[in-house]
């Protein structure tokens, strides 16, 4: 540990950025200036006795640094989630010691597949207890490192604003990711000679975003002027790359039809005559269906996820593929490329763009239309417009629409509602979709909309739920009770674990093993937590319920109830074409 001096008065009020060498600081005052230099303006997170040095710190930081005060540590990590999915920055996580870091375990993960930038801070026993079991000591580096971008564990003070730096540098940087840094009790507490903060732009074994080869760029063009159906696909990597009116630019010059995943959902306007709808096991029947047919298939920062590709030996064999990523990691895994383009789409794209000639395909995209009414007849329509007295999924979320504009933030839970929703939810702006794609992770939708409000706070922000997963993390009601945040909670209800539900009727003779699932009167639950709210099962009292949710000043919880045997269609099955997705 640094010998210092004593501590110099700090000429500047607690919390203003120190200049160099203006003050002796502790460590945990050291990883606030990191904070407020990096531009951090919320933290989620919740104390706890190893990380209590840099709580004691954050008292005199607080008009500078807002805390919010989380239910459960999972709770703190989605939040941050759906903060950095909405505003674009970095979200920022507290955490004790053991529990408390292991709690982080699934939103880590979770962060990992869907490429979101985080920084967790982790306490940790004193450095001398390492290794000995003490009170609340976890090996948090060891079980976090297959599900971190990186991760480091700091014994001494004087690192923290190198690591810091670094941490985020690499959160935020190429394909964006969480890093966690476990800082032991003695460095927070350790005062050391500050030399203030400096930003970190390159380290020399990390090169976040690989050198562009004009080659294959040519070889693109080449393809793409050549082809007769051309077919796009695009993830959330147009989205991470902030690289929307380039994308649109390049669909629009090529006059190719462009499907999305669900990550990658509005990043084009849904009403954009080009977009063709979502790829997937519940995606649309058209683009999966030609899928198989295209001659040349454009994959723009997406990876290839089974849910998209089905059975990859069936996959696109018939297609020259043309894969942009930022990640050569994902280039040839899953899926080989005829031309594999590494690079920033926000780069790639342009010069891509410049060397395509402007075409139209007017019959291949009659295709896709065609295939689109066979959807529109088969269960699009029964979905939007029911015969039977029971609510649908798709109904609601269709008059959510009609009152929103499709200017709304939509989070979404897991399940057969998260499905219909990314089917049928309308956007106009990009940042807008906030899902657990990768992991599938029940519980992240309410914790998330408390962190996508913080991180867009003129939008309105609906978080769609299931009523199994809000039972996950429905304790973070009380974070929204306590902050006055507003969040409109809408609850599919169908008394079914429905998607599980669903496939035990398909492919398990309807034998339906634990998913009935009875709940509280969910009404009553928010109203203890002082949260408005109603409960509908009339189609004639919906559209004005929904108002009533989307009219009200702060929180609100409604409940539909909907059908409980509905099924989400079109669906491809496990072991099985794209090709061969089914209608009914």
């Amino acid at each position: 540990m640094q010998t210092v001096s004593e501590p110099i008065k700090l000429k500047t009020s607690p919390g203003t950025p120190l200049g160099a060498g203006a003050a002796v600081v502790s460590g945990g005052v050291a990883l606030l200036e990191a904070f407020l230099a990096e531009g951090v303006e919320t933290i989620f997170g919740y104390p706890g006795g190893a990380i209590m040095p840099i709580y004691d710190a954050l008292y005199d930081y607080h008009e500078q640094l807002e805390h919010i005060l989380v239910r459960h540590e999972q709770g703190a990590i989605h939040a941050a989630q759906g903060y950095a999915r909405t505003s674009g920055k970095t979200g920022v996580v507290f955490a004790t010691s053991g529990p408390g870091a292991t709690n982080l375990v699934t939103g880590l993960a979770d962060a990992l597949i869907d490429s979101t930038p985080l920084v967790c801070i982790t306490g940790q026993v004193f450095a001398h207890l390492l290794g000995t079991d003490a009170f609340q000591e976890t090996d948090i580096i060891n079980i976090t490192t297959p599900i971190t971008k990186w991760n480091y564990q700091i014994t001494d003070a004087t690192e923290i604003p190198s690591v810091l730096a670094k941490a985020f540098f690499i959160a935020g940087s190429g394909r964006p990711g969480p890093v966690l840094i476990d800082i032991t009790k003695n460095a927070q507490l350790q005062k050391f000679d500050y030399s203030g903060y400096e930003k970190c732009s390159f380290i020399r074994s990390y090169r976040p975003k690989p050198i562009v080869r004009n080659q294959y760029i040519k070889q693109a063009a080449d393809i793409i002027n050549a082809a007769e159906k051309p077919f796009v696909i695009f993830g959330q990597g147009v989205i991470l790359g902030k690289a929307e009116k380039e994308f649109k630019a390049f669909i629009e010059k090529a006059g190719i039809p462009a499907a999305w995943t669900i990550m990658g959902l509005s990043a084009l306007p849904s009403d954009h005559p080009l977009n063709v709808g979502m790829l997937g096991m519940h995606g649309n029947y058209a683009p999966n269906v030609l899928t198989n047919d295209c001659d040349v298939l454009i994959a723009v920062g997406m990876r290839f996820d089974d849910r998209v590709t089905g059975r990859l030996d069936k996959y696109a064999k018939q297609a020259k593929v043309i894969h942009l990523d930022i990640d050569p990691a994902e280039i040839d895994k899953n899926v080989k490329a005829t031309v594999p383009v590494w690079g920033d789409c926000k780069e790639t794209l342009p010069l891509l763009t410049s060397l395509i000639e402007p075409k139209l395909y007017p019959q291949w995209l009659q295709k896709f239309k065609a295939l689109e009414q066979d959807e529109i007849d088969a269960c699009i329509y029964k979905e939007l417009n029911p015969s039977s007295e029971e609510l649908t999924m798709g109904e609601v979320v269709n008059i959510l629409n009609e009152l929103t504009n499709g200017h709304a933030v939509i989070v979404t839970d897991v399940g057969q509602h998260q499905m219909v929703a990314c089917r049928y939810a309308k956007f106009n702006q990009s940042k807008s979709n906030i899902t657990s794609g990768g992991l599938g992770t029940m519980g992240f939708a309410l914790p998330a909309a408390i962190g996508a409000k913080y991180g867009a706070p003129d939008r309105t922000v609906v978080a769609i739920i299931g009523d199994g997963g809000f039972q996950m993390t429905l304790q973070e009601l009380g974070t929204i009770m306590q902050t006055g945040i507003d969040v409109k909670i809408l609850i599919l209800n169908n008394r079914f674990l429905g998607m599980v539900r669903q496939w035990q009727e398909l492919f398990h003779s309807k034998r339906y093993s634990f998913v009935d699932i009875e709940s509280p009167d969910f009404v009553q639950v928010a109203k203890g937590y002082r949260i408005a709210g109603a409960s509908v099962s009339k189609r004639d009292e919906l559209k004005n319920s929904l108002q009533e949710m989307l009219d009200h000043d702060g929180s609100y919880l409604l409940e539909v109830m909907v059908g409980k045997e509905n099924n989400v269609f079109p669906m491809v099955e496990a072991g099985t074409s794209v090709s061969e997705i089914r209608l009914k």
